[in-house]
């Protein structure tokens, strides 16, 4: 089965940033920061899906958009599900970062701002 060309960014993109591992985990793709997952690959309900951890404030207002619903079994702690096949990748990889962010030990964000100058 060919990789969706989301993935293979999202692959790309987490391992710009410091201190991160991807994971096979539940049958599908985890990227860590250190330990943490700060997003996950998926194929969920019949569409391929990004999902990533955000403030409970930042959910409420993201999964106003119908492209993104409260993740199963993690929500209740500001996980979101993304359909990527409708939603741009800047978009995506925004949500991403955040979630990164805030998984992150300080050290690994401070050399994320370093980074990005």
């Amino acid at each position: 089965m060919p990789t969706h060309p989301h993935l293979t960014a999202l692959r790309q993109f987490a391992a710009s940033l410091p201190e991160t591992s991807e994971v096979e985990a539940w049958e599908h793709p985890t990227f860590r920061a250190g330990k943490k997952i700060f997003a996950t690959y998926a194929h969920h309900k019949g569409k391929h899906c990004i999902g990533c951890k955000q403030t409970k404030p930042d959910q409420e207002l993201l999964v106003t958009d119908p492209r993104i619903e409260v993740a199963s079994y993690v929500g209740k702690h500001g996980w979101i599900t993304i359909d990527i096949d409708l939603v741009d990748w800047d978009t995506i990889a925004e949500l991403v970062e955040r979630s990164y962010r805030l998984v992150a030990l300080k050290r690994m964000v401070k050399a994320l701002d370093a980074s990005q100058g």
